[in-house]
C-alpha cells in the first residue's frame, strides 16, 4: 500500500510517499528544489518551519532538518535564526546548471537503455537529434 503525506502551506505543497525508493529527506529536498527551479517558489518566499513540516508530514524533525540543511548547503535556501527559512536568490547560471545536470542524468539513463536494446552510438545520437528537433 502506498501512503502519501501531503503538506500545504502558502505556496508549498509537498507530496511524500512512504513507499518510495527515495528517502523522505531526499523527497523533501527534491520537491522544494524543483519548486524553486521552476519559479513556483520565488526569492524571499518563506518555507514552512522544520518543526511544522515534520509535524504535518508526521515524520522526524531530524529528517526535515536534514533536507533544509542540504538545501541551504546547495544555495537554494537561507535560514535566519528565529526568523525561519526562505528561498535564496537563484541566478540564471545556477538554474541552467541544475537543468543541465538533470538532462545529463536522463541522457545517461537513455544511453544505457539504448545500449541494452542493441542501439549503436550513431543510432542513439541520430534518434536523440530527431527527438530534439534537429537533423544533426
Amino acid at each position: 500500500m502506498d501512503i502519501y503525506n501531503i503538506y500545504t502551506e502558502a505556496a508549498v505543497e509537498l507530496y511524500i510517499s512512504n513507499s518510495s525508493a527515495l528517502s523522505l529527506h531526499r523527497q523533501i529536498y527534491d520537491a522544494i528544489k524543483r519548486k524553486i527551479l521552476s519559479g513556483e517558489l520565488k526569492e524571499g518566499d518563506a518555507l514552512p518551519t522544520v518543526r511544522g513540516l515534520a509535524k504535518d508530514l508526521r515524520i522526524s524533525i531530524i529528517t526535515t532538518g536534514r533536507a533544509y540543511r542540504d538545501l541551504e548547503r546547495d544555495g537554494f535556501i537561507v535560514t535566519a535564526v528565529g526568523r525561519g527559512s526562505f528561498v535564496a536568490g537563484i541566478s540564471d547560471v545556477m538554474r541552467r546548471e541544475e537543468k543541465l545536470k538533470e538532462a545529463e542524468t536522463l541522457l545517461a539513463e537513455a544511453a544505457e537503455k539504448a545500449a541494452l536494446a542493441g542501439l549503436g552510438k550513431e543510432e542513439f545520437v541520430r534518434l536523440a537529434a530527431e527527438l530534439f528537433g534537429g537533423e544533426e
